[in-house]
């Protein structure tokens, strides 16, 4: 029955250092395993070595489910496990939870995933693949990704993933593996597979290493023979067997054996090493010591089956050693060949009861013993859920410029006559869609079936017409097959292009194509060609981020591995004794107060910042997200900025517009904002409220009174949603929306609040709320809006703004305060001013989420008088003017806050001791500030979450911020 389906696969699941013994320290997953195996026949036993597939894709390219025939088998020989190949989300799970509710023992789930379940099930994009992901520099994104395939496969019921791909890709014509390699450097494919395959395994999925010994530097696909490698056992070794040494080390649950004839390993006429027993058994248990779960290649490809069929594989597998059987194909002839080589004495039961018992174990600890079916509620929209995210994540950091001899167009911007060549297209696709939008591009196509007869036309009009002309090349094939099916007009019009004018060319795929284009003046490589990836390489056209990956394999003699114009900062980092620091005074000291800090329990972790003269002294993370957390804080980290909202958004953008002469200092709320007119408010002078000083209260909890005091005052109903909809629609925290216009409220409170008599200094949040309307009111722009397209886009700033939760993993920013009223939750992603959040997270006072190094940037703007990055924000008279004191009552400027005036004499000088008078910045409430002393041309920058803290006043007590400050003085010479 079973040969009529064509194939099946066996997937192997174990976790790492799953053992064959019958005890293995866990009582209860002894006596699952115990109990379980005593129901197995013999035939049952050797059937749950078997993994089948649950469909494939016919002649006609439609999907063929054989769930009957799988039920059939499963129910006749209780069959181990099951492998999910093509086919939609729902359907999938609706057949697992079927499979699984009527086999006797728990079915082994499996998939072939190397690039997220998308690779394999339609509804569900894929992610990047692992060249692209070799040309990364940042190694925990990679562990980020294996989280997020992790997830995947959990969500929909498997428990064991094929992944990762730890062949090293040294034969550039490899027609298999190629581009699902990491690269051709073996300790970046070590390093990366072990960072996969951990973070798979730390959400509960297996990994499985593969394909053993190394299938890398072939030129024929297993799938259709049996490719052959000609190398000594010590050649395997230093090259091929590193890999998997490492990943056998960190941990990995499973390893895939390949279909590879290599006669330095078994010398057997057209035996590959998947059923041999020198490769399995002798190399990889004796001599590598690896004591998890083994799978076979799929035994219906023909580099085993040409010569082992029917059944004939899968015994000569088990022989060599191996645990399951993938897609062994016919089950009762394998079961019967199995038997006959025990009767033979070939193999015995003792074999095939050892291996039964791994495959148990690792049900057990995977989770079958307590089986529960798939939930196919949102199920396709949560397996995409984080694809989007992982995907600009990967194109941001992968994206590698190759060459830039031609700086005048690249970055390129507005004000050029440009065209858009698409190599490989018909249509627009994302790419030419942004081009046309950005740049007003004329876009040409020229696909792979035109011929030499189309090029010299399309020169000569190109040469005519544009100054700039961008090529992309795009849907090349991924196997280096006929120049990756990349036609010689598309070559011949790349070239003249290429020689005749300016251009910039984008290559969309595989970077060995690359080969073809390695005299481009300007060349990126984008190593996909999705619709992500190329609005990520759009973004790098414009500027708006620094390219940071490298080439991962070499391409030509001009581009090896490794090569890549990485990212310049802004603010490029050297060692701080050049920069007049005593090195060793400054780390020592801020590392011991921060620590110390932490150690109290003032703050869970924080990052410091540290620059002079326009580079970077000291970046240092510190301690955890939380106290209850094992994540790091890293450099990177984004935090809630509280109140430094009121100069990084709000009083930037007022600066900007009063040099641009659209605001002036000395008129009224009423002449900008209609709806105070007739009130109090009305008169008061935007210059008293950038000093705090025109008599608006302090803060107004606006939250109060929309909490329902009869249900522990917790959020109305009447005006509260945990999901959004066309009336609740203004996020406040997670699964929490407030109505659209209780924005009108709060404003009418601000309005009819009492004012304190005139020149009196008081804090208020109320003055920045209306400063951010007036900006809004200006510009015609909501304020998260202007200030994104006006300052941070501009300085290439790819955290700071408003809302991070809308725009990046939660597990890059810090959560604040765990809020008991209110909103009754860890307060993570979203802002944690009540006021702020009320108004959607967007507000003139709090509300901004940044990094450090993104706070020093827009810091040494404002300490270059406005300008940075070529672009020229306001004039440095406007700088100078408002950081200057303007007050006979307080010691603020216009916006900023400065020292104390008598410091000098004060028993707790603020912002610290040694600040000078010339000094001005901000601090905010979660724990941030940062400060600009122009006098020794010195930025401080200091984030944490001190509002995560029980106690959240001892932070302040311990005077953290002024310490670490006063110490950066005291690390200049001559301090």
């Amino acid at each position: 029955m079973f040969k009529t389906i064509g194939s099946f696969l066996l997937v192997s699941l174990v976790c790492s250092q799953v053992m064959a013994q019958r005890s293995s320290g866990d009582p209860a997953a002894d006596r699952w395993v115990d109990s379980v195996f005593r129901t197995l026949s013999k035939n049952q036993k050797i059937a749950q070595l078997m993994v089948v597939r649950v469909s494939s894709i016919g002649a006609d390219r439609t999907i063929v489910f054989y769930d009957k025939e799988v039920e059939a088998a499963i129910r006749k020989y209780n069959i181990g496990g099951l492998c999910l190949f093509q086919g939609a989300p729902v359907k999938q799970a609706t057949i697992l939870n079927r499979l699984q509710a009527v086999a006797k023992t728990p079915l082994l789930v499996t998939i072939d995933a190397e690039n997220g379940v998308g690779m394999r099930m339609d509804s569900v994009l894929g992610l990047p693949r692992q060249m692209m992901m070799g040309a990364v520099q940042n190694q925990s994104l990679i562990y980020e990704y294996g989280r997020v395939v992790g997830e995947q496969c959990k969500r929909i019921g498997i428990q064991v993933n094929y992944a990762p791909v730890v062949d090293i890709n040294n034969n550039p014509n490899n027609p298999v593996i190629n581009d699902r390699s990491f690269g051709e450097d073996k300790y970046k494919v070590a390093e990366y597979g072990i960072a996969y395959m951990k973070g798979m395994q730390d959400v509960g999925v297996m990994g499985c290493a593969k394909h053993f010994p190394g299938h890398g530097d072939v030129d024929v696909d297993s799938h259709y023979d049996l490719p052959v490698i000609n190398k000594s056992k010590s050649e395997l070794y230093s090259m091929e067997l590193y890999p998997f040494e490492q990943i056998f080390k960190a941990g990995v649950g499973s390893v895939m054996v390949a279909h590879l004839a290599i006669p330095s390993i078994d010398s057997s006429m057209h035996r590959p090493t998947s059923i041999s027993y020198n490769s399995v058994t002798q190399l990889l248990r004796k001599e590598l010591n690896y004591n998890g779960l083994t799978f076979t290649d799929a035994l219906e490809m023909k580099g085993v089956a040409k010569y082992f069929p029917d059944g004939e594989a899968s015994r000569e597998a088990l022989i060599a050693g191996n645990d399951m059987l993938c897609l062994p194909g016919d089950i009762p002839g394998s079961i019967k060949k199995v038997r006959k080589a025990i009767r033979k004495r070939k193999l015995h039961w003792s074999d095939i009861n050892e291996h039964v018992r791994k495959v148990l174990y690792a049900k057990y600890r995977y989770g079958l013993a307590n089986w529960r079916p798939v939930d196919t509620a949102n199920l396709t929209a949560d397996l995409n859920s984080k694809v989007a995210a992982t995907r600009r994540a990967i194109a941001k950091n992968a994206l590698t410029l190759l060459r830039n001899d031609d700086p005048a167009i690249f970055p390129l911007f507005k004000g050029q006559r440009v065209a858009y060549v698409g190599v490989g297209l018909t249509q627009d696709n994302v790419f030419a869609e942004h081009v046309r939008r950005d740049y007003n591009a004329q876009v040409f196509y020229f696909d792979y079936k035109k011929d030499s007869s189309a090029v010299a036309p399309m020169l000569q009009q190109l040469k005519e017409q544009y100054d700039v002309v961008i090529i992309g090349v795009h849907k090349f094939a991924r196997y280096p097959a006929n120049n990756f099916g990349i036609s010689k007009p598309a070559l011949y019009l790349m070239q003249g292009l290429q020689q005749q004018q300016k251009t910039i060319t984008f290559v969309f795929g595989n970077p060995y194509a690359i080969k073809n284009m390695c005299d481009a003046r300007v060349l990126v490589a984008a190593y996909e060609d999705d619709d992500i990836t190329q609005t990520i390489a759009c973004d790098l056209l414009h500027g708006r981020f620094m390219a940071g990956g490298k080439l991962p394999v070499t391409v030509c003699p001009s581009f090896k591995f490794g090569d890549g114009i990485i990212a310049k900062r802004l603010l490029p980092s050297i060692p701080a004794s050049q920069l007049g620091f005593n090195e060793a005074k400054l780390t020592t000291s801020i590392d011991s107060i921060v620590n110390d800090a932490i150690k109290q329990k003032a703050i869970p972790g924080a990052v410091v910042l540290v620059a002079k003269d326009g580079k970077i002294a000291y970046e240092k993370a510190f301690g955890y997200l939380t106290y209850d957390s094992i994540e790091p804080v890293y450099p990177e980290t984004i935090y809630d900025l509280a109140s430094v909202t009121k100069i990084m958004a709000t009083t930037l953008s007022v600066m900007k517009l009063y040099d641009e002469g659209k605001l002036d200092l000395q008129k009224t709320l009423g002449d900008y904002l209609p709806r105070v007119r007739g009130s109090n408010k009305a008169p008061l002078k935007l210059w008293d409220i950038l000093l705090h000083q025109a008599g608006l209260k302090s803060f107004i909890p606006f939250y109060r009174e929309t909490l329902d005091a009869s249900n522990g005052h917790l959020p109305l109903s009447a005006l509260y949603r945990s999901s959004p909809d066309s009336v609740y629609n203004v996020p406040v925290a997670a699964n929490l929306y407030i109505r659209k216009n209780w924005e009108d409220t709060m404003m009418n409170r601000i309005l009819k609040s009492e004012l304190a008599p005139h020149g009196k200094y008081i804090y208020s949040d109320n003055d920045y709320i209306y400063l951010g309307k007036i900006v809004e009111a200006i510009t015609h722009m909501p304020l998260d809006q202007y200030v994104k397209k006006t300052f941070y886009d501009k300085l290439n700033l790819a955290t700071t703004g408003f809302n991070p939760a809308q725009r990046f993993p939660l597990d890059y920013i810090a959560p604040t305060e765990r809020e008991k009223e209110f909103r009754a939750q860890l307060i993570h992603g979203y802002v944690h001013d009540p006021g702020a959040a009320m108004f959607g997270g967007v507000a003139g006072h709090a509300g901004l989420f940044s990094n450090a190094y993104e706070v020093g940037v827009l810091a040494q703007m404002l300490m270059n008088g406005g300008v940075l990055n070529g672009q020229n924000f306001f004039s440095r008279k406007t700088v100078e003017y408002f950081n200057q004191y303007h007050s006979s009552i307080s010691r603020r400027g216009l916006g900023f806050d400065k020292p104390e005036k008598d410091n000098a004499n004060r028993p707790e000088p603020y912002p610290c001791t040694y600040a000078s008078p010339q000094t001005f910045g901000h601090t905010g409430f979660t724990g941030t500030c940062f400060w600009v002393d122009p006098k020794y041309n010195l930025i401080f920058v200091f984030l944490s979450n001190r509002v995560n803290s029980a106690d959240v006043n001892k932070f302040l007590r311990m005077s953290v911020r002024p310490k670490v400050h006063d110490a950066i003085y005291q690390s200049l010479k001559p301090y």
